[in-house]
């Protein structure tokens, strides 16, 4: 009777050990689910900060004349997408003259020049690689990405490929004679790609790792006057927390090693995916290299390449901001260009007229 009484003690207890450890465990996944709730404070017009903000026009660069924000001094100048193809028209034949173009229009306005260099698409009829490169010596050059329902949403460069290396670095090295120093930075599009070993044999995690650190350093290399950046928000092979294979974590490590500065688009402030990723490695960690990010496509209505025009909407630019400034601590803040979100919207945030933020608050009411 003693031995069974004690048993049931101990279950007894264990029960309620077990109860109070579940009742303590925090899921890792979400522990920064709460955090854009420290900034929903946050009102119009933003503060001023040492942030340096651009506005992102991505390939659409004729709509940089006579752009209202050109007008604005809180702005520093436009981020342009420049893709592979339009700069290399044939194998080492350079044509840099649509971004002499733009970097003059701007000087004209005392504003500067951040490029995006482009050698991936998000939809299924454009490549941005040169079409030399799109041959049996490179590999094709390019693969496709698939979606979550394996349907192609795009291309991407054969970045894994040695031949493809050489060429893009050779690419980034040319940009930098002419542009270091000339332009306020520029930047590597995303890590985050929709590729797989059966898409490509030569392709594997490592592989692909291996190959964007050898490009960040290409792109150290060649720039050392103007910001470098990579965006680096997801790797294939690894998903955080749970399967952590530190792959991002190297990326991360790499850029504050050689020079090179880090950052990420999408600015999703209350999606699991980007805060356990991206967002968390800027806020856990302490750079000395430049930090940016990008509020892109969807973003000003908290979703991902969204188009859709919401008329009645909250305006999140200012808890955007105070998240980006407080919790992630970045030195550059990429605004898209997009309608009728950036003139409604961020415009008036950056404004020093208070009028004009009580006229935007009063149309929404």
């Amino acid at each position: 009777m003693r031995t069974t009484h004690t048993r049931l003690i101990v279950l007894l207890v264990s029960a309620l050990l077990g109860e109070n450890c579940y009742a303590e465990w925090k899921n890792p996944a979400e522990r920064y689910m709460q955090e854009y709730k420290n900034h929903i404070d946050a009102t119009c017009p933003v503060a001023q900060s040492d942030i340096k903000h651009f506005v992102y026009f991505a390939r659409d660069r004729e709509f940089i004349v006579d752009h209202p924000f050109l007008d604005s001094d809180r702005f520093s100048g436009a981020q342009i997408m420049y893709s592979w193809a339009q700069l290399e028209k044939s194998i080492g034949q350079y044509d840099f003259s649509i971004i002499e173009k733009d970097i003059a229009y701007l000087a004209g306005r005392n504003k500067k020049l951040f490029i995006q260099l482009q050698d991936a698409t998000f939809h299924p009829k454009y490549k941005a690689v040169p079409a030399y490169l799109q041959t049996a010596e490179f590999e094709g050059g390019v693969v496709p990405q698939y979606d979550q329902d394996n349907k192609i949403e795009g291309w991407v460069a054969k970045r894994w490929n040695p031949k493809v290396q050489k060429r893009f670095v050779k690419l980034l090295a040319a940009l930098g004679k002419q542009f270091d120093g000339r332009i306020e930075g520029i930047n590597l599009q995303e890590t985050a790609i929709g590729v797989s070993q059966e898409v490509d044999p030569e392709f594997t995690p490592k592989a692909y790792l291996a190959s964007i650190k050898l490009i960040m350093s290409g792109l150290g290399h060649a720039f050392n006057q103007s910001t470098t950046l990579q965006y680096a928000n997801f790797m294939p092979g690894e998903w955080l927390p749970w399967d952590d294979k530190g792959l991002l974590k190297s990326i991360y490590r790499h850029g504050e090693q050689i020079g090179v500065g880090l950052g990420a688009p999408d600015l999703m402030i209350r999606r699991k995916g980007q805060l356990n990723h991206a967002l968390a490695m800027m806020h856990e960690n302490q750079y000395k290299v430049p930090l940016g990010i990008a509020i892109q496509d969807g973003n000003y209505i908290g979703l991902t390449n969204s188009m859709t025009v919401q008329k009645m909407r909250d305006n999140i630019v200012p808890v955007l901001h105070s998240f980006a400034s407080q919790f992630l601590k970045v030195d550059y803040m990429f605004w898209v260009n997009q309608a009728p979100y950036f003139e409604e919207d961020v415009l008036p945030c950056f404004s020093d007229n208070a009028s004009q933020v009580r006229a935007l608050e009063a149309t929404r009411k």
